[in-house]
């Protein structure tokens, strides 16, 4: 019985050398503390129609050859009705958002002579997928011939926020953490209530839609970077993925540019917006670095019950009620995010973003762009024509950060 049990643990540590011998080295590059990077993907419709045109490619080239040295970039994106502005790397929410303003206005010197209008939400309202084109590049086209039918129906567009991490030992935990959050930035964010012409009951369809593609959604709850490592070896061995730039997580790793990517979020339909959230998510993320330099544990939850609250969020939005910590206790997510804004507002005045952090206040207060929406909608008999209208004007029309702060100031009390 002894020799059995030696031969038994020698078959494990062979097993365990195996593993660590294939485990892949993923190098997480240097990056400034809570730095800031934003993308956002913007919609390109027929002014008169409101519905999308495949015309990414006449605005991609002479903004980047007006534009090449300019902090931000403007690139094509996996359908030809879109294009992705990309801010630099901002010391504050700010700095980043007024890349991101700059891009828009180059590509605007583009699109305003074509007819082409900009928009951004979760959805389309009306648009059908099946009269999109894919951008003829080597990546999409194998991405569409592996997933088919739900690659071919990804009519959706989202904004990215990277926050630069000091620790790659940080990395993983804080991953787990702010998937507390994940229905917090869902519900704030959501835009997607309509879905090629219907309206589908949830505030969020893209982000259940997103989760189909092989490797999107949640982000498996790996302990610490060793792991991750492990999980990229697996899939790269088994030709799930090439490289971690293939995996989709609503939250992960971005170990090129040595941040957080939260990839959570709806398309945000305006600036102000886009700055609250982007500054909700820096100021969450400097706070579970400053829990971890004090060696406090983060508070994480069972995956069972994060996959419980991406759903909620996704229907009701912020009317939603959400698990917030282990004993499974649920309270509004409104309630929740009002308690986390009063909390932290101190560590976001820190970070200079706490004009763009109090801004959530707003979005709670007032509901965000799938509430509005729904309004148009209900006020115009249904017509979805008039949302996508509703989108163009708010996008077009809607303050800048900067004239938004400007407006803040100027009011009693600020």
């Amino acid at each position: 019985m002894t020799g059995a049990v030696a031969n038994h643990q020698d078959v494990w540590a062979r097993w365990a050398a195996a593993c660590e011998t294939e485990r892949m080295t993923v190098t997480f590059a240097a990056s400034g503390r809570s730095t800031v990077g934003l993308e956002w993907e913007i919609m390109l419709a027929d002014g008169a129609s409101g519905d999308l045109v495949g015309r990414a490619a006449e605005v991609v080239k002479p903004v980047g050859e007006a534009t090449r040295h300019e902090r931000f970039t403007v690139t094509e994106e996996l359908l030809t009705n879109t294009v992705e502005v990309t801010s630099g790397i901002g010391d504050t929410v700010a700095a980043a958002v007024d890349d991101i303003a700059d891009a828009i206005a180059a590509v605007r010197d583009i699109t305003d002579p074509l007819g082409i209008e900009l928009l951004c939400a979760g959805s389309h309202p009306f648009a059908q997928w099946y009269k999109q084109s894919v951008t003829d590049k080597t990546r999409y086209n194998t991405l569409i011939e592996r997933t088919q039918w739900w690659g071919r129906n990804m009519m959706i567009w989202g904004i990215h926020v990277h926050i630069g991490v000091d620790d790659v030992n940080k990395v993983l935990p804080i991953v787990n953490a702010l998937a507390v959050y994940l229905p917090h930035l869902q519900a704030l964010s959501a835009s997607s209530p309509f879905w090629a012409g219907e309206r589908t009951g949830y505030v969020s369809n893209r982000s259940l839609v997103f989760q189909q593609l092989p490797t999107a959604g949640l982000p498996w709850p790996l302990a610490d970077w060793a792991e991750y490592e492990s999980y990229l070896a697996d899939m790269v061995r088994t030709a799930v993925i090439e490289d971690s730039t293939e995996v989709r997580w609503d939250i992960r790793p971005a170990p090129r540019w040595g941040t957080i990517e939260v990839r959570a979020c709806d398309g945000m339909s305006t600036l102000p917006e886009l700055a609250a959230v982007a500054a909700f998510v820096q100021t969450l993320v400097e706070h579970f670095s400053r829990e971890l330099d004090a060696g406090r544990d983060l508070t994480i939850i069972q995956p069972w019950f994060v996959r419980e609250n991406k759903w909620r969020a996704a229907r009701y939005g912020l009317d939603a009620r959400v698990i917030v910590d282990r004993d499974g206790t649920q309270v509004p997510v409104a309630d929740h995010i009002r308690e986390t804004v009063e909390r932290l507002e101190t560590v976001a005045e820190e970070l200079h973003c706490a004009r763009e952090f109090a801004e959530i206040t707003a979005i709670l207060e007032s509901g965000g762009s799938s509430t509005r929406q729904l309004l148009v909608a209900d006020a115009s008999g249904g017509d979805l024509h008039a949302v996508v209208q509703h989108l163009i004007r708010e996008f077009r029309a809607g303050p800048t950060l900067r004239e938004h702060l400007a407006h803040l100031g100027a009011r009693p009390g600020r």
